[in-house]
């Protein structure tokens, strides 16, 4: 069955379909994105105005919690004003003031989805959701399944519809319970034309319906669109679409609606209906939307304008060390902001990069024995490179009682009788001991230390993939990622590389706590992979000719710092010669004792941990943590991200961001045309854009576009997770990832002249759509006169920030460790 039988207007609504439903990948590549990414071509109040009167969605804080914020002086009194004359809006009297702070408003929203089909439960008293959905998410799930069902799905090789027909025809059993709806499948000749014909009748009312049944579960759905389109989400890769499904669940309507009124019954537009606005329609602003939007701005305003205070006093305040002790490049992530900070602390003769945590390698990785390959760099790219693991034969640890004879009848009960026993003093002892098991889901299992890469290509491909690199191609992208961060010079005896993934146990979202720009895996491999190039005589040569000087004595090391358990490992210690090792081992007491202090700074948001501890103490607690079976937040993750420094360290070097800051080093002297700048930004937009709207909206809305509690969670067939059995696929993010985070839209700060920066983000149609629909804000800073400059429907408009001094605070002060809430930023001194 195919999509070319169906009328141009039914393509067009699959289209729209596509285009508008959640795309969160499974769970495997869950990175985070835009999950209002349908409404991005319009302007960001306006795109969720419009989300908020289709879909219900609740796109903004409820007035009540950003009058708590105005109380709590989070939102000044300043920005309010400022907000109403960005908002065009006259309070002549003061009524719209005390309308903002005191009044009550209805903040009723009568969605447009679900209308239509609300009908048939009015004229028939059917509610097709409820006879329906449990059946297609069950087949929907053995379908796709990943590995947890304990039998595997028959004729799984085939297209989900051929899939469905032939085991209908060779089964006893049905799905259907009428020969109508059982012939419509079998006779092959069904297309959704002609079953909305059939449940429907008005042509008119087809889009509509669509729609209507769809989003009544829109994470299924999303799901089928995402591995539509992209085919290698699933390891175990199935043949299914939006077409499929959708001819499908019509089928299974047909059939509850044949099983209840019979052969003859008719269809919905006989019924007197109402005319309900075309779903897609614009929507103008209500007063309680306005209202909301106004505090929104006064929110970010009040924010943005301390953070902008906080460079312009910071700025240049600690100059880069001469004699460097050693150098790290980070990934930008937000989590690597405070550990930066307390290395820089610690060891002042340090310096510290961020640059994307695949360190502009990109390519697919299979370790030793693994069946699959799998991508490490951004999600849309496709790498054409293969990087294998070999050297190390070391099976994975198994859990006995995992084992799947468990499920069989005699086996199973012996089992229970027998390793069931030890499996519950297992589970008690893990309660009040929490150690690494082999159910741990843990970033040092990406790779085995020991084990070699195929770094240097030797002739080799394998399934259209070039094993390894040629010395010409290390050299470019050597080049490409140091001249992008602004390291071409002075570099010091060490350079560590290090990346980034998480520790886990029972937390099915362990992908959005790895490296987003490694397709939610760790970095580790891609650090080792740009050391072993950058290590390279012949690429160190190279470079030497594009002017770039490595002195031959300086090494560059791989590691992988585990962000929930604040660890760290290096990679091919055993390279060093004997001067470099001690010099390293000098270096990684400080990452230790960075380590410790960041583990001390996280740990004042958790709220049952006894911050009256020793150091120690707390750090092995942290650890303990990460895999305890009982711990939801096993780190905060992204939560409270707001900002972007796009520029060179001297901007926030000692500078106190509480966490809440993707640092991307940037040399502006090197960047004549504004190339480099144009790949950062290309880059930054989607992925930290993509992270921070995605925390935005799962916070305002935690029950539609996030997941909801993570407690009741079931992973279904490794892909998603939904509620209890039975439930719609959550899309976004759980409510323990989300409750601390503040619904701020990302502010981007370049070091650049704005002149330079309107012509790249021109440049590339997409990435200008993020700033021109203001759903990511940019300012530039003047790296010769330190002025600001805020873009603004088109151009950058001179923006005068007031000078304040700020707090001068040493890292040992207890305010780091004894306040839950925010910080503001404050300077830290050594």
């Amino acid at each position: 069955m195919k999509i070319d039988n169906e009328s141009v207007k039914i393509k067009e609504i699959l289209h729209e379909l596509k285009h508008l439903l959640p795309a969160q990948a499974p769970l495997k590549d869950f990175v985070h994105h835009n999950t209002l990414h349908g409404f991005q071509s319009f302007s960001f109040f306006e795109g969720l105005n419009q989300a908020s009167n289709v879909f219900g969605y609740q796109t903004l804080l409820s007035l009540a919690e950003y009058r708590i914020k105005w109380k709590n002086g989070e939102i000044s009194e300043p920005s309010i004003l400022s907000a109403m004359l960005e908002c065009k809006v006259v309070d002549a009297n003061g009524a719209l003031m005390n309308k903002l702070k005191y009044e009550d408003v209805s903040e009723t929203v009568d969605a447009r989805i679900g209308q239509l089909r609300r009908e048939w439960i009015k004229h028939q008293a059917i509610d097709l959701d409820s006879m329906v959905h449990p059946s297609l998410f069950r087949i929907l799930c053995s379908y796709l399944d990943q590995g947890i069902s304990t039998w595997r799905f028959p004729e799984k090789n085939l297209g989900f519809l051929d899939a469905m027909k032939q085991i209908e025809s060779n089964s006893q059993s049905s799905f259907f319970n009428t020969k109508e709806a059982r012939n419509w499948l079998l006779t092959g000749n069904c297309n959704i034309e002609a079953l909305l014909h059939r449940l429907v009748g008005d042509e008119s009312r087809y889009e509509q319906y669509l729609f209507d049944q769809q989003f009544s579960h829109q994470g299924w759905s999303g799901i089928v669109v995402s591995i539509e389109m992209q085919p290698s989400g699933l390891l175990d890769t199935r043949e299914i679409s939006l077409y499929d499904l959708i001819v499908f669940e019509l089928l299974l309507e047909l059939d509850v609606m044949v099983m209840k009124l019979g052969p003859d019954f008719a269809p919905l537009s006989v019924f007197l209906l109402p005319d309900f606005a075309p779903l897609l329609s614009p929507s103008a602003m209500d007063e309680h939307f306005i209202l909301r939007r106004i505090w929104q701005i006064a929110l970010e305003k009040s924010y943005h304008t301390k953070v902008l205070q906080g460079i312009q006093a910071n700025t240049d305040r600690i100059s880069a060390p001469v004699n460097k002790s050693f150098q790290a490049l980070f990934c930008i992530d937000d989590r690597e902001c405070s550990l930066r900070r307390h290395v820089e602390t610690l060891d002042s003769n340090s310096e510290t990069f961020g640059t994307p945590g695949f360190f502009g390698v990109a390519f697919y990785y299979q370790p030793e024995g693994g069946k699959f390959k799998t991508k490490l760099c951004p999600a849309p790219v496709t790498p054409k490179h293969l990087i294998k693991a070999f050297g190390v034969n070391e099976k994975r640890k198994k859990d006995a009682h995992f084992h799947k004879q468990t499920h069989s009848l005699l086996p199973g009960f012996l089992i229970s009788q027998t390793l069931g026993f030890w499996s519950a003093v297992k589970l008690f002892y893990q309660i009040f001991k929490p150690t690494m098991s082999p159910a741990t889901s843990t970033s040092l299992q990406h790779m085995h230390k020991e084990s070699q890469l195929t770094v240097h290509h030797k002739g080799e491909f394998e399934d259209g993939l070039q094993v390894g690199y040629t010395q010409a191609e290390m050299a470019n992208l050597v080049e490409a990622t140091l001249k992008s961060i602004g390291l071409i010079k002075d570099f010091a005896p060490f350079v560590y590389l290090v990346s980034h993934g998480s520790s886990s146990v029972n937390n099915p979202h362990f992908s959005a706590y790895d490296c987003g720009a490694c397709c939610g895996r760790p970095g580790s491999v891609n650090a080792r992979v740009f050391c072993a190039m950058v290590n390279d005589l012949y690429v160190r040569e190279e470079l030497a000719k594009r002017n770039i000087n490595i002195p031959s004595d300086v090494a560059f090391v791989g590691a992988l710092h585990d962000t929930s358990r604040d660890e760290m490992v290096f990679y091919d210690e055993e390279l060093l010669n004997e001067k470099q090792r001690e010099i390293h081992l000098i270096s990684s007491q400080v990452f230790l004792n960075a380590l410790k202090n960041n583990a001390l700074e996280r740990s004042r948001r958790f709220v049952l941990l006894d911050k009256t501890m020793s150091k120690d103490r707390i750090f092995d607690r942290v650890r303990n943590r990460s895999v305890s079976l009982f711990e939801p937040r096993p780190e905060l993750n992204h939560a409270t991200n707001a900002l972007c420094i796009v520029g060179s360290r001297n901007m926030t070097r000692g500078l106190f961001m509480d966490r809440r800051a993707f640092l991307n080093s940037y040399d502006p002297d090197l960047d004549v045309n504004g190339d480099l700048l144009f790949g950062i930004l290309k880059a930054a937009a989607p992925v930290c854009g993509g992270i921070n709207l995605e925390y935005f909206f799962s916070r305002v809305d935690n029950q539609k576009l996030g997941a909801g509690s993570k407690l009741p969670h079931n992973v279904m067939g490794l892909i998603g997770v939904a509620n209890g059995i039975d439930g719609d696929l959550r899309p976004g993010l759980p409510a323990q990832m989300v409750e601390v985070h503040d619904p701020l839209r990302l502010l981007i700060v370049v070091e650049q002249e704005p002149e330079k920066v309107l012509q790249v983000i021109q440049r590339d149609e997409n990435t200008y759509q993020w700033f021109i629909n203001d759903w990511i804000k940019i300012v530039t800073v003047s790296p010769k006169t330190k002025k600001f400059h805020q873009f603004k429907s088109g151009s950058f408009n001179p923006l005068e920030v007031i000078p304040k001094s700020l707090k001068t605070k040493k890292q040992s002060d207890p305010i780091f460790i004894n306040e839950i809430n925010n910080l503001p930023l404050m300077l830290v001194e050594s």
